[in-house]
């Protein structure tokens, strides 16, 4: 059954300094000297200790502490820059690259061995999106002394590419030189990918509402031109489907507005008891209304059930998705069970604390690879029709209330879906 809607080379691992003292380098003092030779070497020789080895030790102290952070940043927690998710670029106080991640090597497809030693300017060349030299622009070196680096913007390699680049001047003291710059540099895949996705959204929604904007642009036109030639019943026919086009306009809009808010994560829950039974009934007593026969429902409810709070008005639309889908995209009986169940958050009392509303029939079911696409926007089955965004927005309201909706094969062979809300009893009720 088709389901529709309604609607480089790795830099070898850092080592933790704290637990391997490292050698002494040229010209630098060893501390641990000092307790050898206090004990053996203090008779003559302390003026020779003082002025060989306190000079060299003082000098390269100061050296270090005015250069700002170490060359190998994350040395002190045992972390790897390679195994950061980002690029990182590091510049010393000349402007040379220092370091160059295996991230920021896969990001500029510039090899690490290549750009190690470079200007920045050179080994990391980058244009804003109106083809200035970002470099020349910004001037983290020359430019003013209390800047303390560059906000993420879209940047562009050479060749056209896009890259987020952020920034980070390293000073010593507030308005003193820069001593290291920190480039971070994330690709803009993801970005684009949410750009495409709004886009489709944008087109989908405008393909939608085109058709009964026409209808109900035609109509009024033709009522408005011509009603006298018209009878009771040709005007009443017209009205009708003016009717019927403005509230697939509505809906359109208010899922559009639904969508909006789940992405956003804003999306209200006003919890009122609700008699869950009772919902799936009117839902199965309009389509019957409309001319579907009574006999291809079946309703069961397991008594009893705990008590529901929830928002009524949202979970009618869960209802009119998950029914509208096996009606119009189903075949055979449509069994709705509604029974207690197991809350999807833990509860220490293991009572039944939720509860459960399952809707299969008996068509041909969803394929197994399409499963897991089926809560994703614009999914549709092999049955085209609708937005495509019903069953997205199924998902987000349920989760909302802090429930889980699955899906899988039914029984008698077609589609299942399964949503489990939690009690949600308001704190002041407790």
């Amino acid at each position: 059954m088709g389901v529709g809607t309604s609607g480089a080379k790795s830099a070898p691992r850092a080592r933790d300094v704290r637990d391997t003292p490292a050698p002494p380098r040229a010209g630098q003092h060893d501390d641990r000297l000092d307790a050898g030779h206090d004990t053996g070497h203090d008779t003559g020789h302390d003026t020779g200790h003082d002025t060989g080895h306190d000079t060299g030790h003082d000098t390269d102290h100061d050296a270090d502490h005015g250069a700002g952070p170490r060359s190998d940043p994350g040395n002190e927690l045992g972390i790897d820059p390679d195994d950061l998710p980002d690029g990182l670029v590091i510049a010393d106080e000349n402007g040379r690259v220092i370091r160059f991640n295996a991230a920021a090597a896969r990001i500029t497809a510039v090899p690490a061995a290549a750009a190690l030693g470079r200007h920045l300017e050179s080994a990391l060349p980058l244009e804003d999106l109106e083809g200035r030299r970002w470099w020349q622009l910004t001037d983290p070196y020359g430019g003013l002394a209390i800047r303390v680096g560059q906000p993420e913007r879209n940047l562009l390699l050479p060749g056209g590419r896009e890259v987020l680049v952020s920034a980070r001047y390293v000073r010593t003291a507030p308005t003193g030189p820069v001593r290291r710059v920190v480039v971070s540099l994330r690709d803009t895949e993801a970005r684009r990918r949410t750009e495409r996705s709004h886009a489709e959204l944008i087109a989908t929604v405008a393909h939608e509402l085109r058709s009964p904007l026409t209808s109900v642009k035609g109509f009024t036109a033709t009522l408005l031109a011509k009603w006298e030639r018209f009878t009771d019943d040709q005007k009443k026919l017209m009205l009708e489907t003016v009717d019927a086009d403005a509230n697939r306009v509505t809906r359109l809009i208010a899922e559009l507005l639904d969508i909006s808010r789940i992405d956003s994560g804003r999306l209200e829950v006003r919890r009122q008891p609700v008699d869950i039974g009772a919902a799936v009934g009117r839902h199965i007593q309009a389509y019957v209304t409309s001319g579907q026969p009574a006999d291809r429902f079946l309703l069961r409810i397991e008594q009893p059930l705990p008590p529901l709070w929830a928002d009524p008005d949202k979970i009618d639309q869960v209802l009119s998705n998950l029914l509208e889908n096996a009606v119009r995209h189903g075949e055979g009986t449509v069994t709705i069970d509604v029974t207690p169940s197991v809350s999807p958050r833990e509860r220490e009392d293991g009572e039944n604390a939720a509860t459960s509303v399952t809707v299969s029939d008996e068509g041909t079911g969803i394929p197994e690879e399409s499963m897991n696409r089926v809560f994703t926007r614009f999914w549709r089955g092999s049955k085209r029709g609708g937005t495509g965004l019903g069953l997205y927005i199924v998902k987000g309201i349920v989760e909302a209330h802090g429930g889980t909706i699955t899906v899988g094969r039914a029984p008698g062979g077609g589609a299942e879906f399964r949503f489990t809300l939690p009690v949600g009893t308001p704190a002041y009720l407790l």
